[in-house]
């Protein structure tokens, strides 16, 4: 009985010990910046590496304090989930800000995950227990707020107004729109209906979308993403309705026909590269993607 008594106990450390060190963990890497990975908390955003950004961020934002007060209550009920990236611009500067704005409310800190995605390609805003999978984390940050276990709503990148008032709106009255809404319409789709569903709701999602999406790089961000986590064909249809929100970016074409090639559909790739060189005959870039894909 003791013998049992004691394992228990050993394995009750090891647990905690192991999660203990999970948090906070620091990517170091020869000739490269260190950034934090899964689990982390304010210490690690304030260690040596991250402070230089967060405390002077964290120091210089004014929190609307008329706002944290009427909206302090309510937010307690909220679980909030953050993912960011230690390396990325946009983090910097809105999560030192989130955490003054928390702060303000009183928010309980036990109630805030958050958690830091990796910048490597094979990895690229990924977490080692991989807490993103099917929360669509195109952009970082990405700030969720759930309610008895169910997604309210989300920020993300950057608010709309400001984090006082976003937050504000989306615990109240909650008709907040959060930026991308062509990723958030084209991956609901994906996710009830698939590759097939995109298909058919392509010219509606190009009808509603197309005066409201202000840069190539909202798709072609998110489809990079979806061919980094092995979803290939449905990486190859965002790019196709890039091409056709962005007709006249070199970028679009490459991107379409880049993923084709690795997707075994190299007379394809070649065809939208010849198109691509005849609308943009000066174009060394598309030139030199066309010979690359001819010659593998």
């Amino acid at each position: 009985m003791k013998t049992t008594i004691l394992t228990i106990i050993i394995t009750l450390v090891t647990v905690f010990h192991s999660n203990a060190q999970q948090r906070n963990q620091e990517i170091i890497k020869d000739g490269k910046n260190p950034y934090l990975l899964g689990k982390i908390d304010k210490t690690g955003l304030e260690g040596e590496n991250y402070s230089s950004w967060f405390s002077k961020n964290y120091a210089e934002y004014e929190v609307n304090t008329s706002i944290t007060s009427s909206i302090s209550s309510e937010l307690k009920n909220y679980d909030i989930t953050l993912f960011m990236g230690t390396w990325c611009g946009d983090s910097k500067q809105e999560v030192p800000k989130l955490y003054k704005v928390l702060e303000a409310c009183n928010f309980p800190m036990d109630q805030l995950t958050v958690i830091a995605v990796s910048r490597e390609p094979n990895m690229y805003k990924q977490s080692p227990q991989h807490e993103e999978a099917g929360l669509n984390i195109h952009r970082v940050p990405t700030i969720i707020f759930n309610k008895n276990g169910k997604e309210i709503n989300r920020i993300v990148e950057h608010p709309i107004t400001t984090l006082e008032e976003d937050i504000q709106n989306i615990i109240t009255v909650n008709n907040y729109k959060p930026n991308y809404q062509i990723v958030t319409a084209i991956d609901n789709i994906l996710k009830k209906k698939g590759v097939k569903g995109l298909k058919k709701k392509g010219k509606k999602l190009l009808k509603t979308h197309k005066d409201k999406v202000s840069s190539m790089y909202e798709l072609n961000t998110y489809g990079s993403l979806l061919y980094r986590t092995d979803r290939k064909d449905e990486a190859i249809e965002v790019f196709i309705l890039n091409t056709k929100l962005f007709p006249n970016e070199p970028r679009t074409y490459m991107s379409l026909a880049n993923t084709l090639g690795v997707s075994d559909k190299k007379s394809e790739a070649i065809k939208i590269l010849d198109n691509a060189v005849k609308l943009f005959p000066n174009n060394k870039d598309l030139k030199e993607n066309l010979k690359v894909i001819k010659s593998n």
